[in-house]
């Protein structure tokens, strides 16, 4: 992930070991980290089992906020892909039954869009 892209908010993913050690003590037996994406101090993370938003706060970063999402909560997501002109694609999730989306996460080019979608898809649909 560039330090442009970083700075105007874009995600670029992680690799899942490196996330796996770091969060580590989130996991309850048998859940596992599928992928996870960084914006410039924030972490989500898609388990087997939930999404987990992972939100520093605070000018230092050192208060953290972590919200749980089990996938049986969220009534629906878009996925919008990047076009030629446009540096990032989006992700909006919803809610139980929320008129505007809860979540909205932007993506660099050079994240996968279709296998985030295909994640929630598999989890969501369940």
């Amino acid at each position: 992930m560039g330090l442009f892209s970083a700075l105007i908010g874009n995600a670029g993913e992680v690799n899942a070991d490196e996330l796996k050690k770091k969060y580590d003590t989130l996991l309850i037996e048998g859940e596992d980290i599928e992928m996870g994406f960084k914006l410039i101090r924030d972490t989500f993370l898609f388990t087997n089992r939930r999404l987990i938003l992972v939100n520093k706060q605070g000018i230092t970063g050192s208060k953290t906020e972590y919200k749980s999402i089990p996938y049986k909560s969220i009534s629906r997501f878009s996925v919008e892909t990047a076009g030629t002109f446009e540096l990032d694609a989006e992700l909006k999730i919803w809610i139980s039954s929320e008129q505007e989306p809860s979540i909205v996460k932007q993506f660099t080019k050079s994240v996968n869009v279709y296998q985030v979608q295909k994640v929630l898809a598999y989890y969501v649909a369940k």
